[in-house]
């Protein structure tokens, strides 16, 4: 039988992706998103128009789409209730969001230069896009508060690991991304860890024993 719950949250399962930007100063900004789909040589962003990341997109026209794998998510989530805004919103303080300069340094990840953005990549991630924005949209019902980015992809840097040999596929066996489900991190169909944004935006949770809890 279905029922009818009024759902509040329709994050029913996407990618983590690492945003990589620049701040007006060349300083290098990281953003964990979860609102993300690919379509050909074409990719959706979406993100609140508070955060530093959708400053740096309006300004400099590029990104780096870091997607992590499932064994990242210490990393991402270290840095999960943070924003290169310095001016945080009431709204988001009560959540837990504290600005935070250096992304790179909290999470305890590795800047890497990109070779057709400025943007920067983050050499942990095995899989990282280099985009260009082509158009931008504010999104929902939420209307001005957020936007959604159409990217075009660039270049795609692989770890070599994960390409199928002989061909430019990447190996779906080989692969496992980092997903976030209703605020909670996955990998492998199994629930990796407790998660700050969950908390933060008190998330109705009961993963208990049920969830079985991964370390990685």
């Amino acid at each position: 039988m279905h029922v009818v719950p009024g759902l509040k949250v329709l994050y029913f399962g996407t990618p983590v992706v690492l945003v990589g930007t620049r701040n007006e100063d060349g300083s290098a900004n990281l953003a964990p998103i979860s609102s993300a789909f690919w379509l050909g040589q074409s990719g959706m962003i979406g993100m609140g128009n508070g955060s530093q990341t959708v400053a740096n997109l309006l300004r400099e026209r590029e990104c780096v789409l870091n997607l992590p794998s499932a064994s990242m998510v210490d990393a991402v989530d270290r840095i999960a209730l943070t924003t290169g805004n310095p001016v945080v919103e009431e709204y988001r303080v009560q959540q837990g969001y504290r600005h935070v300069r250096d992304k790179f340094a909290l999470a305890g990840l590795t800047e890497q230069a990109a070779e057709l953005v400025r943007a920067p990549r983050v050499a942990q991630c095995p899989i990282q896009l280099e985009c260009r924005v082509v158009a931008v949209h504010p999104f929902g019902e939420v209307g001005p508060n957020v936007s959604a980015f159409q990217v075009e992809v660039l270049r795609a840097h692989v770890e070599e690991e994960l390409v199928i040999p002989g061909t430019q596929y990447v190996d779906p066996v080989g692969w496992d991304p980092l997903i976030m489900k209703f605020c909670e991190f996955f990998g492998g169909g199994a629930n990796l860890r407790p998660s700050r944004l969950a908390e933060g935006w008190q998330m109705p949770h009961q993963l208990g024993e049920r969830a079985g809890h991964i370390r990685v």
